[in-house]
């Protein structure tokens, strides 16, 4: 896919994220909060605030990081998003100041950086901004390769009588990369959601931290803490110095 840059994806769904993901899990809020205590928050991949507002509604002083303009316009047109400090660019640099009691990043948008290179010095920007008792969380999918047949997946994952909804990609499993579009049909029209990932196991993830001097402290495998293990198809991970 020529042209995808940091800001494609943010920039294509901004308008229907909400949306599509409406729905909030209030443990992860719950968790979050627990974890920030009374010290500051940073949202890697802030987007539209969907997880930053109400965690600042629990008193909790979050700022933000974001590559998609589109993106955080949508978040600063919200009732709120005035008490949430948001930086533009990459969150693999973490260009901001301070250091904060929790660093989080959400629904698998850590595989949004599209190299091994852009994680790890991911993982070691977001150390160098902790606190000696703080702590980064990371909620991620476990890859499921089996769901590609010939390095392909054609999923419909709606159809209606008005729309039909198709999950398109292609899997480079030598770089750990997908390839994909949403493709929405609708009312004669075609729209296309590009986004490109790349995955990581957990066990990729728990070397990343050794290398930015971070250690694995907690892993579940949702919001509400149940154990983590090998039927799991997601991780909530937890790091600290």
């Amino acid at each position: 896919m020529k042209n995808y840059s940091d800001d494609t994806y943010g920039q294509r769904v901004a308008h229907v994220y909400d949306d599509w993901y409406a729905k909030i899990d209030e443990g992860a809020i719950d968790l979050l909060s627990e974890l920030a205590g009374d010290g500051p928050a940073l949202e890697l991949g802030i987007g539209t605030g969907r997880i930053a507002l109400p965690l600042s509604a629990r008193n909790v002083k979050v700022s933000g990081i974001d590559a998609s303009e589109l993106m955080v316009a949508q978040l600063k047109a919200k009732d709120g998003a005035e008490e949430i400090d948001v930086r533009m660019g990459s969150f693999a640099d973490v260009d901001i100041e301070g250091e904060f009691q929790l660093v989080y990043i959400v629904f698998n948008t850590f595989f949004a950086l599209l190299s091994q290179e852009e994680q790890v010095r991911c993982f070691r920007n977001v150390a160098a901004h902790l606190t000696s008792s703080g702590c980064f969380l990371i909620e991620a999918f476990v890859p499921e390769l089996t769901r590609f047949i010939g390095g392909q997946v054609n999923w419909a994952t709606k159809v209606e009588d008005e729309v039909v909804e198709l999950d398109v990609g292609k899997h480079d499993a030598v770089n750990q990369r997908v390839c994909s579009q949403k493709v929405v049909l609708k009312d004669g029209s075609v729209k296309l959601y590009p986004v490109q990932i790349r995955y990581v196991w957990p066990a990729e993830l728990d070397l990343m931290a050794q290398l930015a001097g971070l250690h694995l402290r907690e892993r579940w495998s949702n919001w509400q803490r149940s154990p983590f293990d090998s039927t799991s198809s997601k991780h909530i991970s937890v790091y600290s110095l």
